[in-house]
């Protein structure tokens, strides 16, 4: 199957009463086992890569256009839908280098942005992608954050009538909320505002998304659905999961081994293999949860 707009992924998971995850790579080995995962699981996908932990010296040089042909390359051999996002990323720039180089769907991170700016920027997005039929996901409200590399600030919750206005004035084709998720939270679960997301959605009428999805609780899943989310966004725990499996499998591997075989050679002794593995099974779980397993038509 060929890309698919985001925008109409998130319509058909609206309909459908599921949501579509956002699982975020960052090499092959990610990148494929997230792929496989919900071609196993016949499920659509949202595949690409973030800005947020790059350095952005590499990612400005060669990094980003490196990262767009793996995805190109991936979303063109599936055989479920998919969507290539390029999510939060820092400039304009970066936003103008990912289209051309065939994400077809972006955003921008805007979130400690005062509202007006957070409009400008955003509608600037827009802008940008139109002519190539592009999705602009924006974010409003800030997401308490765990760990070094986000943008600081303090949070804040989402306003539902700002979010009105914000969709309103920008056109975005998904909106990223704050309603108690909580960005690369690893350890506990995150309290969901419900009702916020509810509102949100009354005066957005536009697909929601949930961003700190690691921390996000399986049986509040359901709940978000029913109220207007649609996309669920993965990074922290894939991580974590492809750290794991290389440490197990670093411990059982021989010494003498040939560096070949050990390193990207994809064979038993591949340390990465394992790591991958660990990935594809937590996005499968995922997928589950979610309820887009065997939604790959639908």
């Amino acid at each position: 199957m060929s890309l698919i707009s985001m925008t109409e992924l998130l319509g058909r998971a609206l309909a459908g009463g599921y949501a579509v995850g956002y699982f975020e790579a960052w090499d092959m080995y990610s990148l494929e086992a997230v792929l496989e995962a919900a071609e196993s699981a016949h499920s659509p996908v949202i595949i690409g890569f973030g800005g947020v932990m790059l350095d952005q010296a590499w990612f400005d040089n060669r990094g980003l256009e490196y990262l767009g042909a793996l995805g190109r390359a991936a979303a063109d051999s599936a055989r479920v839908p998919v969507s290539l996002l390029l999510n939060e990323v820092f400039t304009l720039s970066q936003i103008r280098r990912g289209i051309q180089c065939g994400f077809n769907t972006v955003m921008l991170m805007t979130a400690t942005l005062p509202f007006e700016e957070n409009v400008t920027m955003t509608r600037q997005v827009v802008a940008l992608g139109a002519p190539a039929g592009v999705s602009v996901e924006a974010e409003l409200g800030h997401l308490p954050e765990v760990g070094p590399f986000f943008t600081k600030g303090g949070s804040t919750v989402t306003d539902p009538d700002e979010a009105g206005e914000f969709v309103r004035q920008t056109g975005v084709s998904a909106l990223g909320v704050s309603v108690g998720n909580v960005h690369n939270l690893t350890q506990g679960k995150a309290k969901i505002d419900f009702q916020r997301i509810q509102a949100i959605r009354r005066t957005t009428q536009t697909p929601l998304v949930i961003h700190g999805g690691t921390g996000f609780p399986d049986e509040a899943v359901a709940l978000a659905v029913d109220a207007g989310v649609a996309k669920i966004n993965v990074g922290a725990i894939l991580k974590r999961c492809f750290w794991d499996g290389m440490k197990s499998a670093l411990a059982t591997v021989p010494d003498g081994t040939d560096p070949h075989l050990a390193v990207g050679s994809r064979k038993h002794l591949d340390l990465m293999r394992e790591g991958k593995q660990r990935v594809k099974d937590e996005v499968v779980r995922r997928i589950r949860v979610y309820g887009s397993e065997n939604r790959a038509l639908a």
